[in-house]
């Protein structure tokens, strides 16, 4: 093969690996910074107190009005099975669109802060180890390292389950009305 074709295909290789990457929101929970996919983020909010939800399972914050629409708010700290977010003024609420089986659910998530906005390429990804991970391994799409410390990429689809969410903190589903 001549060096111009194998210039020429690296090139191409290199443009097509450059139309591949995504925008990653980046946010700190507990110190840990976390990413998902900014496709499924529709806003950030300032915190604002929720209505909290009677029976609710416990990583449920409570809702918010958004525009008329009611908003379920998810404490992710809780839902990791860590400590109650701290609630400081960088708290935010991060408005996300979850693909569910049957239809997309919004959903608010509760954060310590927003950092920034990433660009990820697929190479730049690290496969989600085997053990050692500070939450369930399904919640974790990726792990990308960047200035010296791990990113976790959210498989937001899993971490935020509506039906798992919806189940009471004993494993039984609510009372529909």
């Amino acid at each position: 093969m001549s060096e111009l074709a194998v210039t020429t295909a690296s090139a191409s290789k290199a443009a097509a690996d450059e139309e591949l990457v995504h925008q990653y929101l980046s946010f700190i929970l507990h110190e840990r910074r976390y990413a998902l996919d900014g496709l499924c983020v529709r806003e950030i909010i300032e915190y604002q107190r929720t209505t909290k939800v009677p029976m609710a399972n416990r990583c449920v914050h409570g809702v918010i009005n958004l525009r008329g629409a009611v908003v379920p708010v998810i404490d992710l700290s809780l839902r990791f099975n860590h400590a109650r977010t701290q609630i400081d003024r960088r708290t935010c609420i991060i408005i996300v669109e979850v693909p569910q089986p049957e239809a997309p659910q919004i959903l608010g998530i509760l954060v310590d802060a927003v950092s920034e906005v990433l660009e990820i390429a697929p190479a730049q990804m690290n496969p989600v180890p085997a053990f050692g991970n500070s939450i369930r391994s399904d919640f974790i799409q990726a792990m990308v390292h960047r200035e010296g410390d791990f990113i976790i990429l959210l498989a937001i689809e899993n971490a935020l389950a509506v039906a798992e969410i919806a189940a009471l903190p004993d494993g039984t589903k609510a009372l529909s009305a």
